[in-house]
């Protein structure tokens, strides 16, 4: 009885892990004890597969009940192998109104996959590098959150499109 349970538990893991082929990276960094400090940049240094095909990119957020807003102000910078930076402030919806949070997952913890940007090409060889920090700040107040309670862990995923795979 337990082997078949084990046997049951892998092929479910790898059914599950299978169905994944658009992903080309996909890397998670923890947040020190769920509070994201306004100061801090999570980076992701990345070697683009080609530069020739479209890519889709994403942020990936991993938050409990213990995050008290409804969005998310990023600052999202990625940096090109020869100089240039582009730079963008995104805002996110993280709840829905009745206050129940988007995103996959049960229990407390939720993931959430979140467009960056759509059909990019990687057009310069090297290693490009994305930084992520959080840009909160509540109604009213000029300074930001400083310590945003919450996340615990900030991701980036690149995927090919669906029309690649066809």
């Amino acid at each position: 009885m337990q082997r078949n349970s084990l046997f049951l538990m892998v092929l479910m893991l790898l059914s599950v892990m299978s169905c994944d082929n658009n992903q080309v990276y996909d890397v998670y960094k923890s947040v020190p004890q769920e509070a994201w400090h306004k100061d801090s940049i999570v980076q992701f240094a990345i070697t683009p597969p080609d530069t020739i095909n479209p890519y889709n990119l994403f942020v990936n957020l991993r938050n409990t009940n213990q995050y008290k807003y409804s969005n998310l102000f990023l600052i999202v910078q990625m940096d090109f192998p020869h100089g240039k930076t582009v730079t963008d402030t995104l805002e996110y919806r993280m709840a829905k109104p009745n206050g129940e949070f988007l995103g996959e997952g049960f229990n407390d913890l939720k993931e959430n996959k979140l467009w960056y940007k759509e059909d990019v090409v990687f057009n310069e060889n090297g290693d490009y590098t994305i930084k992520i920090q959080q840009a909160m700040r509540e109604n009213g107040k000029v300074n930001g959150v400083v310590n945003l309670e919450g996340i615990t862990d900030v991701g980036f995923r690149i995927e090919k499109p669906s029309t690649i795979n066809k």
